[in-house]
């Protein structure tokens, strides 16, 4: 397979076939995020991808999934990205889902025909970054996007057969806005109502605009109590009718794993005992990206 950079993908992606088709992010502008700061965005030349998919063909027989990296691949021109979903479903019959990065941008490029398009070649997942539905907090981290984008090109996607995974984080409001943040996540999520939620604890990585702010004093942190106070407030303005909430990411202090909305109770109560000391939380030293 040829990759160029560092390849990135879901943690659910850990046992898919890794198709690179584009390289770097073309937004590349979120202040927590350095993934692709080194990464120049570029579609990946067709004879390249084709041989790669070639090769997958003969090397990986036993991978029913196959994710189509890097960030957002959704964003390649239409003809170009069912010429590659045709050669997979060709040559990689196996294969029984393909999923991508995704953003509010990419999804308002692609009209609700295109879309369907591509669910019909096989395109059965796409990850959003959320990461909170507070539109200050949205700003101040660069997402390019306010949460009515966020609401309707999650329902946009979702309407053409593409299921919906979103991420959120943890933390990323700080402590003035933490509960804010918590409370407008979980309307937007709801009002979405995606298959699958991921929740994330922030940890600083050298590089972004987070982390410097971070070392000059003039953005704080939430400790651990305080994000999983904001986990509980986030899970109770969650509404979903038949999804999957999960913050068993390794960056999270109390793994949850909860399917809403039957889990939604016992859930709440497993953090109200991590909070009165009855759950023992994750040491730092244990927590990664």
């Amino acid at each position: 397979m040829h990759y160029e950079g560092d390849i990135y993908r879901p943690p659910s992606e850990a046992g898919s076939i890794l198709l690179q088709v584009a390289t770097g992010c073309p937004h590349n502008r979120c202040t927590f995020c350095s993934m692709y700061k080194e990464s120049r965005f570029s579609i990946k030349d067709e004879a390249t991808v084709m041989a790669d998919i070639d090769f997958a063909a003969k090397n990986f027989q036993r991978q029913q999934r196959l994710f189509l990296c890097d960030g957002d691949a959704l964003i390649l021109p239409q003809d170009r990205l069912c010429r590659i979903l045709l050669a997979i479903r060709e040559k990689l019959p196996w294969v029984t889902r393909i999923g991508t990065y995704a953003s509010t941008d990419s999804i308002k490029r692609k009209t609700d025909r295109e879309l369907g398009e591509l669910s019909a070649l096989g395109l059965a997942i796409a990850y959003l970054g959320l990461e909170t539905g507070d539109d200050v907090t949205l700003e101040h981290i660069g997402k390019n996007s306010d949460s009515a984008a966020m609401i309707a090109m999650g329902r946009k996607i979702r309407s053409a057969g593409i299921k919906l995974s979103i991420t959120v984080i943890l933390g990323i409001a700080q402590m003035k806005r933490s509960l804010i943040h918590a409370r407008e996540t979980g309307r937007v999520l709801s009002a979405i109502d995606p298959e699958y939620v991921g929740a994330l604890s922030l940890m600083l990585t050298p590089g972004t605009r987070l982390y410097d702010d971070w070392e000059k004093g003039i953005w704080t942190l939430p400790g651990a109590r305080e994000m999983l106070v904001e986990l509980r407030n986030m899970l109770s303005s969650t509404e979903l009718s038949n999804g999957y909430f999960h913050a068993n990411h390794a960056s999270n202090y109390l793994p949850i794993k909860a399917k809403l909305p039957e889990d939604k109770a016992a859930t709440l109560k497993r953090i109200d005992d991590a909070l009165s000391g009855k759950i023992s939380l994750k040491p730092e030293y244990m927590r990664t990206l």
